[in-house]
């Protein structure tokens, strides 16, 4: 495969990713306008942060002025998740250690769930310029939101919801591809769990739980397998 039918073939696969992320990153855009905060500190977030759920939460605490640390914490919970995201696409990863490097940061779930369902030589070839591409969605989708302003926020409230619209989809995608219940059930009950015990540690108590419950599924598996 040359370099351009790649670049074509990556395009292609991205483009509905492109459709979700650019409506939700145009969200992002108008919100961080609507918080009165800098045009530059929402470009530099989707080309160093990029991470959706991250930066729309980021977006209440940056205007109640929120420390490094804090932000920092925040950020640390909500992408625990993509722990568990580069095990699965090891064999898939770029040898060259830039790339490579970029690969990981960029490995969003969106692109987790594209990667993992293509061949796994496809999925090596393009790793690379899929996850770019998606970011490119994304910044796009920012700067898009930045130019229409905070008045949209006026006349679509809400926008927030955008993103976890995107996941709805994303799940659903995942599911239909893989046909996999367990996440879905794990993600309910470890939902269902943290809201009982905490409502303050919600997120922190149900990411946990779901790690918790992936390591024991897999180590149930594998004496599965032993055996």
């Amino acid at each position: 495969m040359s370099q351009q039918s790649a670049w074509k073939e990556a395009l292609r696969l991205s483009m509905p990713v492109g459709m979700g992320y650019v409506p939700a990153a145009i969200a992002f855009g108008v919100l961080m306008s609507a918080a009165g905060l800098p045009w530059w500190w929402a470009v530099l977030l989707s080309l160093f942060l990029y991470s959706g759920a991250a930066q729309y939460a980021a977006i209440p605490m940056l205007a109640a002025g929120a420390g490094v640390a804090a932000l920092s914490v925040n950020t640390l919970v909500i992408n625990l998740r993509h722990i568990f995201y580069a095990l699965p696409l090891l064999q898939q990863l770029p040898k060259r250690h830039i790339k490579r490097w970029y690969a990981l940061f960029a490995l969003t779930d969106e692109s987790f769930s594209l990667l993992t369902t293509l061949p796994q030589q496809t999925a090596q070839k393009l790793f690379v310029k899929i996850v770019w591409l998606n970011q490119m969605y994304w910044v796009v989708g920012t700067v898009i939101g930045l130019g229409i302003g905070a008045g949209l926020n006026d006349l679509i409230p809400h926008l927030d919801f955008a993103l976890t619209c995107l996941f709805v989809v994303l799940a659903y995608e995942q599911y239909q591809a893989k046909r996999v219940w367990w996440p879905c059930v794990l993600a309910v009950l470890a939902f269902s769990i943290a809201r009982f015990v905490s409502i303050d540690y919600l997120l922190l108590l149900a990411v946990g739980l779901c790690a918790l419950g992936i390591l024991l599924w897999q180590l149930r598996s594998s004496k599965r397998r032993a055996a």
